[in-house]
């Protein structure tokens, strides 16, 4: 069952009567018209993800975010988020996910939302034992890291560059080779879809073919995290200093 127009409507309406009386009252709108569809979804792509990057995995029950918001320490205090969302994650780590989730891994990410959704993959905000684990593959050899980031198709656009330091972190010389990556705090990437894509009955398989792009970027956050990746048997990370290299890493600023 694919998400129909009336999914982007129930958001639209929703973001104009934030409250628990209106929600309440179209609730079988968003268990009909949204959470089955996702649900659906999720688990149409766990099946697709076992036949490329088995060690990546969904359930249905378990990846879509809860559409209740944390309001505990937020000044706007609307009850629901206007959007939905679902996370794919590394079968051997927990499916939490930010600066909270030290026992998390990269992943892939799918945004509904009217006129913003969105696809998606890498590791947002992880913990500082995560992200030192990171730099540290990467300062210890960034010619993999930049190479993967190379192979990356060109519709993404890179890493996201929303959470970079305007200095070097500590312990790391403004000259060093990489100091272009050591200074992000999140390894992110995706892009933007549009309400016909996502209303499409073609959505599992564009997702997947986004997914299989974006995977590099996930198995070599992975690896460095000492997360295997099934397929290979070996970490991710690994897997790509292995190969013979095709770019230096000035090729890529």
């Amino acid at each position: 069952m694919p998400f129909t127009p009336t999914a982007l409507r129930f958001f639209r309406q929703l973001a104009a009567h934030n409250d628990k009386q209106w929600f309440e009252a179209h609730r079988t709108d968003y268990e009909q018209q949204v959470r089955e569809p996702m649900r659906e979804l999720i688990e149409e792509l766990d099946a697709r993800l076992a036949r490329f990057a088995p060690e990546i995995g969904g359930d249905p029950k378990r990846s879509m975010f809860r559409i209740n918001r944390d309001i505990r320490f937020s000044s706007d205090k609307s009850p629901y988020k206007t959007h939905a969302a679902c996370w794919f994650h590394h079968r051997a780590a927990s499916g939490r996910v930010g600066s909270e989730a030290p026992e998390g891994s990269a992943g892939f990410y799918f945004h509904l939302q009217p006129g913003k959704s969105s696809v998606g993959a890498g590791l947002w905000m992880p913990p500082r034992q995560q992200l030192n684990k990171l730099r540290a593959a990467i300062a210890e050899k960034p010619d993999p890291f930049i190479r993967m980031l190379r192979e990356l198709p060109k519709r993404f656009g890179g890493l996201d560059t929303e959470a970079m330091l305007k200095r070097m972190p500590r312990g790391y010389s403004d000259e060093h080779p990489a100091a272009q990556w050591l200074r992000y705090q999140s390894f992110t990437s995706g892009r933007s879809l549009t309400d016909a894509q996502v209303t499409s009955a073609k959505l599992a398989a564009l997702l997947e073919r986004e997914f299989e792009g974006l995977l590099p970027l996930v198995r070599w956050l992975n690896g460095a995290l000492g997360l295997a990746d099934r397929a290979r048997g070996r970490s991710a990370s690994d897997a790509a200093a292995a190969r013979p290299p095709r770019a230096s890493l000035g090729s890529l600023r």
